[in-house]
C-alpha cells in the first residue's frame, strides 16, 4: 500500500513542479520579475521609445536638409542660366548698335561683322532657351554666374564705347555744319554791305546828286525823308530782334512806349518801337544844330547855304568815315547823344553782355560794330533831312500829333492800311501814337504817320 500511494504521488507532484518551472522560465524570459523585477522593465521601455523617435526625427531632418539642399542648388542654377540670358542679350545690343554706328559713315566690312555676331547671339539665345527647357544647366553655377557677369559688363563697355564714338562723329559734323553756317552768314553779311553801300552811294543819296541851292524844293525833301524812314525801320528790325535773341518780352517793351493801347494786329507792336527811335532822334529837330553847342553859326540869313553846304559834305561820305575824321564835330556829338539816349544800358547790356558799346561813346569813341554802323547810318539821315530842312527860307517845321487827336487826312496818313474797319460801321478815328513826324516846308505839308486808336482788344 505504501508503495502503491507513493508510486501515485510522486508522478502528480513532478509534473506540477515541471509546469510550475516552465511558468516561471516564461516570465523570466519576458522580463516580468516579482516586485522591483516589474518596476524595473518600465525605464528600459522608455529609452527604447525615446531613442526610436530620435533616430526617426533624425531621418526626417536629414531628408529636410537635403530637399533644401537641392532646391538651393536649383535656384543657384537658375539664375546662372538667368545671367547668361542677360549677357546673351546685352551682347545682341552691343553687336545691333555696331551695325546702326556701321551704317553711317557707310562701311561694309564693319556691318558683315555686325551682323554675324547678332547671328552668333541670336544662336547663343536659342541654345539657351532649350537648355532651360530641358533643364540642362551648368554644373557649376557659381563659375558660370561670374562668366555671365564679366561678359555682360563687357558688352556694355562695348555698347558705350560705340556711342561715344556715334557722339563724337555727330559733334564732328555739327562743328563743320556750324562753321559752314559761320561761313555762309559772314559771306551774306559782306553782300549786304556792299548792297548797303551801293544804296547809299547811288541810290537814296544819288537822287540830290548835282542839286543846288536854287533848285531845291519841298520834293527833294519828302523824297530824303522817305529814305530816311527806311533807314529808321532797319535800325528797329534789328532792335526788335536782339530783344527776342535777348528774351525780352516784347508786349511788356511796347506797353512801356504806349500804354494802354490796343494793337489791331499782334505784330502791329512795332510801330511802338519805331514811334520811340522818331522821337528820340527827331527830338530838338526844330532848332539849329539840335541845339548841340558849335563853334561857328552864321546869322539865320545865311542858314540856308550853310545848312545845304553841311548836307553837300556829309552826303558822299560814310559816317564812319566822318567821325573818324571828325571826332569832336557836332554830328559826333549829335551822335554820341543820341545813342545814349535811345539805348538804354539795360538794353544794352541784354543785347551785348555788357556795356563796351556805351563806354566807348562815352570816352570819345565810337565802337566798330554792325549795331553802331546801322545806328549811325540812321543818324545820319536824321542828321542831313535836318540840314535840309534849315535849308529853305523860312526853314522847315516839324510836327506831330497826341493820343485821343481826332485823325486828319490833310494832316495825317495811317501807318496801317487795315486799320480802318471795312464792315460798313460807323467809326470816328481818333490818334493812339504818332509813328513818323510831319514837316511843314513852306506851304507844302508833309503828313505825319499815325496809329489809329482800337476800342476793343484783340
Amino acid at each position: 500500500m505504501e508503495s502503491v500511494k507513493r508510486s501515485s504521488v510522486t508522478p502528480t507532484k513532478s509534473r506540477l513542479a515541471r509546469k510550475f518551472a516552465k511558468v516561471f522560465h516564461v516570465k523570466l524570459a519576458t522580463g516580468i520579475t516579482p516586485a522591483d523585477g516589474v518596476q524595473k522593465s518600465k525605464p528600459q521601455i522608455k529609452a527604447k521609445d525615446n531613442q526610436v523617435r530620435e533616430d526617426v526625427e533624425k531621418a526626417n531632418f536629414s531628408m529636410s536638409f537635403d530637399e533644401e539642399e537641392n532646391e538651393h542648388q536649383d535656384r543657384e542654377a537658375l539664375e546662372a542660366h538667368l545671367a547668361k540670358i542677360f549677357a546673351c542679350i546685352s551682347s545682341v545690343k552691343a553687336a545691333y548698335a555696331q551695325l546702326q554706328y556701321a551704317q553711317s559713315p557707310y562701311d561694309a566690312e564693319s556691318i558683315q561683322a555686325a551682323d554675324e555676331m547678332i547671328v552668333s547671339e541670336l544662336k547663343n539665345l536659342s541654345e539657351l532657351k532649350q537648355c532651360y527647357v530641358k533643364k540642362q544647366f551648368d554644373i557649376s553655377p557659381a563659375t558660370a554666374l561670374v562668366s555671365a557677369e564679366i561678359l555682360e559688363q563687357n558688352s556694355l563697355l562695348r555698347t558705350y564705347e560705340i556711342m561715344r564714338r556715334k557722339l563724337e562723329y555727330q559733334q564732328t559734323m555739327k562743328i563743320s555744319e556750324i562753321t559752314c553756317l559761320k561761313e555762309k552768314l559772314e559771306e551774306l553779311n559782306r553782300h549786304n554791305r556792299a548792297i548797303e553801300r551801293r544804296l547809299n552811294q547811288s541810290g537814296p543819296l544819288s537822287v540830290l546828286d548835282n542839286l543846288h541851292l536854287s533848285a531845291l524844293s519841298p520834293k527833294h525833301f519828302t523824297t530824303f525823308l522817305s529814305h530816311t524812314v527806311k533807314s529808321i525801320r532797319s535800325f528797329v528790325r534789328l532792335i526788335i530782334d536782339k530783344m527776342k535773341s535777348a528774351d525780352w518780352d516784347l508786349d511788356a517793351a511796347a506797353s512801356s512806349i504806349a500804354p494802354g493801347i490796343f494793337y489791331w494786329k499782334s505784330d502791329h507792336k512795332c510801330f511802338a518801337f519805331e514811334s520811340f527811335v522818331c522821337r528820340e532822334m527827331f527830338d530838338a529837330f526844330q532848332h539849329p544844330n539840335f541845339s548841340f553847342p558849335t563853334e561857328f553859326l552864321p546869322e539865320k540869313k545865311k542858314w540856308p547855304q550853310f545848312f545845304f553846304d553841311c548836307f553837300v559834305e556829309l552826303k558822299s561820305i560814310s559816317p564812319k568815315d566822318y567821325l573818324a575824321r571828325k571826332p569832336d564835330s557836332t554830328f559826333a556829338k549829335f551822335c554820341r547823344t543820341k545813342y545814349l539816349q535811345l539805348i538804354h544800358p539795360r538794353m544794352e547790356s541784354a543785347f551785348f553782355g555788357n556795356l563796351s558799346h556805351r563806354n566807348q561813346v562815352v570816352s570819345g569813341n565810337f565802337p566798330e560794330t554792325t549795331f553802331f554802323a546801322m545806328f549811325a547810318e540812321m543818324a545820319k539821315r536824321v542828321w542831313l533831312l535836318h540840314c535840309l530842312a534849315f535849308s529853305f527860307q523860312p526853314e522847315g517845321n516839324i510836327f506831330q500829333v497826341s493820343k485821343g487827336c481826332r485823325f486828319s487826312e490833310v494832316y495825317m496818313e495811317t501807318i496801317a492800311e487795315d486799320e480802318l474797319p471795312n464792315d460798313g460801321m460807323e467809326y470816328d478815328p481818333s490818334v493812339a501814337f504818332t509813328v513818323v513826324p510831319g514837316f511843314k516846308i513852306g506851304k507844302a505839308v508833309i503828313q505825319c504817320q499815325v496809329y489809329l486808336l482800337n476800342s476793343k482788344p484783340r
